[in-house]
């Protein structure tokens, strides 16, 4: 264990000496994501290990949501097609409405938005893991809201989650706005620059 401690430090020393060579500043470690045991819109079951040595960006919608989450599945597809070039990134969606959202209505979805299921993924599970993967993992808040309010009847936050390939997370950007979205695809080259 000290030996693994002492190998993380020392490529965390290497990363940061490169990113300053090249005038750029670290991006920050923000927390580690844990593991988790959700199904994939296929049917078959995934893991934190299924994204292991990847750079991904996560976001957490629900397909009935007629407010936010057609806003943040968008952008999420403008970042796919824009980010050929990065070939180990992953996008992944998790719900939190996976009492609606069952693999087959995320299939359903993803066909609707063109999503390449090579490299994005819709994610779903039981509620009591997904919304502690949200906030206590991503640190990214979701809440019961007023079930007659329709789109209110799950509040959750519109950023996208950046996680490098030690599933660390790196950075939060606003899927609402452009400049965030902007600093999105650059973040996301700069872990695919650091070595694995």
């Amino acid at each position: 264990m000290v030996l693994g401690l002492v190998a993380g430090a020392v490529l965390a020393l290497a990363i940061g000496r490169a990113a300053l060579h090249r005038g750029e500043t670290p991006l920050p470690e923000l927390g580690a994501v844990p593991d988790f045991k959700l199904v994939e819109a296929s049917g078959r079951p995934i893991s934190r290990a299924d994204l292991a040595g990847k750079v991904w960006v996560a976001d957490f919608v629900f397909t009935s949501c007629a407010a936010s989450c057609p806003k943040m599945t968008a952008e999420m597809g403008r970042l796919a097609e824009g980010t050929h070039d990065v070939t180990d990134l992953k996008l992944v969606s998790f719900s939190v409405d996976p009492e609606t959202d069952t693999p087959e209505v995320l299939r359903t979805y993803a066909a609707r938005h063109h999503a390449d299921p090579a490299r994005w993924w819709f994610v779903t599970g039981d509620d009591a893991s997904l919304r502690k993967l949200a906030i206590d993992g991503f640190h990214i808040p979701v809440e019961a809201g007023d079930p007659a309010e329709g789109d209110a009847a799950i509040i959750h936050s519109e950023k996208f989650a950046l996680v490098d390939r030690q599933a660390r997370i790196r950075g939060y950007y606003d899927a609402t706005d452009p400049e965030s979205l902007a600093r999105l695809g650059a973040d996301l080259r700069r872990l695919d620059r650091e070595p694995s």
